[in-house]
């Protein structure tokens, strides 16, 4: 029996064909053999694509600045500056958080203002990215004393960690735009 998870199927497939006494079947020994065969071949083509998503992003003068960001990589940096080139279809940080579906559903009557989940409107793919930058880089705010770190971890111990990460990802969304936009590089706030 193989472990469940890709990296231990990955490891333990090879001991489980070769050992011809475990009673499996012959077509399904060749079946898995073939199949082992294909997921290496699909994950050589992962990773050529990965190195070359990497060159991209070092190549790319724009994308350089948005990867000083903590919690964005090469795939998020290239897929901002591919979607939102310059920045300059938004005319602020706040209307580029909108867009990619971050910033919270307001509700207002009666001249009460109430605040929601975010909207989830926009481009669902940049949000999923942005929200899982945020979510590792909440994992190290414990640690920093910056004035960014600071601040998410107090969002994180009112609100939770899911909050947390989206305020963040919200966060990320504006400083991307004003680094876009403004042609400047990151700078981290003591």
């Amino acid at each position: 029996m193989v472990a469940p998870g890709r990296e231990r199927f990955e490891k333990e497939l090879p001991i489980v064909l070769a050992d011809l006494e475990n009673g499996l079947p012959v077509l399904a020994r060749e079946t898995l053999t073939n199949l082992a065969a294909r997921l290496r071949a699909v994950n050589e083509h992962v990773t050529g694509y990965d190195q070359r998503l990497q060159q991209l992003a070092r190549d790319s003068e724009p994308a350089r600045r948005v990867m000083a960001v903590e919690g964005i990589g090469p795939v998020t940096a290239t897929a901002v500056v591919a979607t939102v080139g310059d920045g300059h279809e938004f005319h602020s940080g706040r209307e580029f958080a909108a867009w990619l579906g971050l910033t919270p559903r307001q509700s207002s009557s009666g001249g009460k203002s109430r605040l929601g989940g975010i909207t989830k409107r926009g481009n669902a793919y940049l949000r999923r990215l942005f929200i899982h930058g945020a979510r590792s880089v909440l994992r190290l705010t414990g640690s920093r004393t910056d004035r960014k770190s600071r601040w998410a971890e107090g969002v994180k111990g009112r609100r939770g960690e899911t909050i947390a990460a989206v305020a963040l990802a919200a966060k990320h969304a504006r400083i991307l735009w004003a680094l876009l936009t403004r042609g400047e590089a990151y700078q981290v706030l003591a």
